[in-house]
């Protein structure tokens, strides 16, 4: 799905969800899981790349990090679905190597980190929609973990609340490349407008 218009960089941001070791690098708890998209992808390379020309173009880039404090006391006691696991494994437990953000994406001079992220949807527990408002951001494109989860439901919450949504498809990752794919053919063409990195970028120059 091609953009029908540019987007403006001066009220465009860039939402990078969780791009943390946990899910990056090897030795992160969750990277096994994650891998076998990330490489069919090539995600964090292309990432790497739409981060930068963002930055070039003057769009906000903005970090959304998921992280705990030890015992996850800000969570229910009863986890269940995706929190299960991160709470099995021990994920994103702030301070943690696993908890921090990959080198490659490091925040830079001039980016924001979103803080307080707890679960899937970056707008619920986190000031993300006051600090896009208080900027006078009307896009943001999306790219990170999971495909079908919080890149999803960040979609979704975007979309309701009004903002133009485009999706980075081969900037994000699911846990099977079907779960992937089907988010992609079946989801995130009624929430946002779906591109591929070479695709955003070309329009950003």
């Amino acid at each position: 799905m091609a953009l029908d218009t540019s987007p403006d960089p001066a009220t465009t941001a860039l939402v990078l969800i969780e791009y943390q070791n946990d899910f990056t690098s090897e030795g992160g708890v969750l990277h096994d899981a994650v891998a076998p998209v990330m490489r069919s992808t090539g995600m964090l390379e292309k990432t790497k790349n739409v981060a930068g020309a963002a930055r070039a173009a003057g769009v906000t880039v903005m970090h959304a990090p998921i992280t705990f404090a030890e015992g996850y006391r800000e969570i229910s006691s009863h986890p269940y679905g995706i929190l299960r696991g991160v709470v099995d494994g021990k994920a994103f437990v702030k301070g943690a190597w696993g908890a921090a953000i990959v080198d490659d994406l490091a925040p830079q001079t001039g980016d924001i980190v979103v803080e307080g992220k707890r679960g899937l949807d970056t707008f619920a527990s986190t000031n993300l929609d006051f600090i896009l408002r208080s900027k006078g951001i009307r896009t943001i494109a999306l790219g990170g973990f999971l495909t079908n989860c919080c890149v999803e439901s960040t979609m979704r919450s975007g979309y309701e609340n009004g903002y133009r949504v485009i999706t980075l498809s081969d900037c994000m990752a699911a846990t099977s490349i079907e779960a992937h794919d089907n988010a992609l053919r079946f989801d995130f063409p009624m929430f946002s407008v779906p591109v591929t990195a070479e695709e955003f970028v070309a329009v950003l120059r």
